[in-house]
């Protein structure tokens, strides 16, 4: 078997082990130019981010399996691996801690105004006060307050568990427009308007692009959170900055944003008190990364012994 890597530089872990005789190569990164040459004698394509669409497909004659390394395969057009014999395979469930938790950090920093108190003692303001401590922003429990999370998978389970040690509430988002509310879910309007903190983990489609625009901004409390380590462009990222500066949101948490790298800026790369984003990194806990390495290798190796697991289709 010839496996080839695309994207190693993705994937920052250990090295790869198997258990069957192959070739391997891998590559840092992979342009679209260098894609067809690249994969030209694969059996197997290792990749996160490359884009594989029909003629990548036809350019990889030999090609039995792509393995992703990550769990979205929206660059992957399935139709046309479908059409061409070759398996897909995702990894899942590696992070369901490592993301959860750092929503939970931005959630728990955000309500008791960090960066704003980071950012005044950096400034001196601590030093100038007239006695033992600064009041300055807004410092919130999170015991007692509700926390709705849209997207009742692995990591929105997860996280509901933290938030429910700390003594919140968890309600769970019905789809924007649902004609039907299911039982155990709020409807949509009703649960940003309850919630003191919102929590975004759905997939990026057709219906969650910009789940949250000004009209639903505005149904939520004024000094609500909101967390997004979903999908970028699940957020209207212009709505949520000026929803910050004109007081309608209480703060803001990023892990993702619509364009990644944002090389030709962002609106929430600004510098706000009460806005933090880290650069799509949740997923990357030390013990994540190793999950995910353990079930890209299982992953192949299922597959090269005739019984693939994690496999996705049209």
């Amino acid at each position: 078997m010839n496996i080839v890597f695309l994207d190693r530089d993705t994937l920052p872990a250990r090295a790869l082990r198997f258990g069957f005789e192959h070739s391997y190569t891998e590559y840092p990164v992979t342009a679209p130019a260098q894609l067809a040459e690249r994969i030209a004698d694969a059996d197997i394509v290792i990749c996160n981010k490359v884009v594989f669409d029909r003629a990548a497909f036809a350019a990889a004659p030999r090609l039995k399996l792509v393995a992703l390394t990550a769990t979205g395969y929206d660059n992957i057009d399935l139709a046309a691996a479908q059409a061409a014999g070759v398996t897909v395979c995702n990894i899942r469930a590696y992070g369901n801690e490592s993301v959860a938790e750092h929503a939970f950090m931005l959630l728990l920093a955000l309500m008791r105004n960090l960066p704003a108190y980071q950012r005044d003692v950096a400034a001196g303001v601590w030093q100038n006060a007239p006695f033992f401590c600064h009041f300055g922003a807004p410092v919130r429990n999170l015991h007692g307050k509700t926390l709705a999370i849209f997207g009742r998978g692995n990591i929105g389970r997860t996280l509901a568990g933290y938030a429910q040690a700390f003594g919140m509430r968890v309600l769970w988002g019905e789809h924007r427009g649902a004609a039907m509310v299911r039982e155990g879910y709020t409807a949509f309007d009703e649960a940003l308007a309850q919630a003191d903190a919102v929590s975004l983990h759905c997939p990026l489609n057709e219906h969650t692009r910009n789940m949250i625009g000004e009209h639903e901004l505005q149904l939520m409390k004024p000094d609500a959170v909101l967390i997004n380590v979903g999908r970028g462009g699940l957020a209207d990222e212009q709505a949520v900055l000026a929803a910050l500066k004109y007081g309608q949101l209480g703060g803001a948490g990023f892990d993702v944003l619509s364009q990644e790298p944002p090389r030709e800026g962002n609106p929430l790369l600004s510098r706000l008190p009460n806005l933090i984003v880290t650069p799509h990194v949740a997923w990357a806990s030390a013990e994540a990364l190793e999950n995910m390495t353990t079930i890209l290798e299982a992953n192949i190796e299922a597959f090269v012994a005739g019984t693939p697991q994690n496999t996705v289709s049209v």
